[in-house]
């Protein structure tokens, strides 16, 4: 599994880095951040490219793994 670790960056930075490493076959991903605007957008780009999204959340922060 992949990690892409997104905390601390801003919005497109984030889904940006998501579709890169989709588009490199890169699956299943996992992706942190810690940002609700970050979580959503990585969210609607996975589930319009036909990946399952599931969130967790621990610590103000988000794992999203993306299959």
């Amino acid at each position: 599994m992949t990690i892409i670790d997104t905390r601390g960056l801003s919005c497109p930075q984030p889904v940006l880095l998501v579709r890169k490493a989709i588009e490199a076959g890169q699956k299943p991903l996992q992706v942190l951040t810690d940002s609700a605007t970050a979580r959503d957008n990585v969210r609607r780009l996975a589930e319009r490219l036909g990946l399952s999204v599931t969130i967790t959340e621990a610590n103000d922060e988000f794992t999203m793994t993306l299959e």
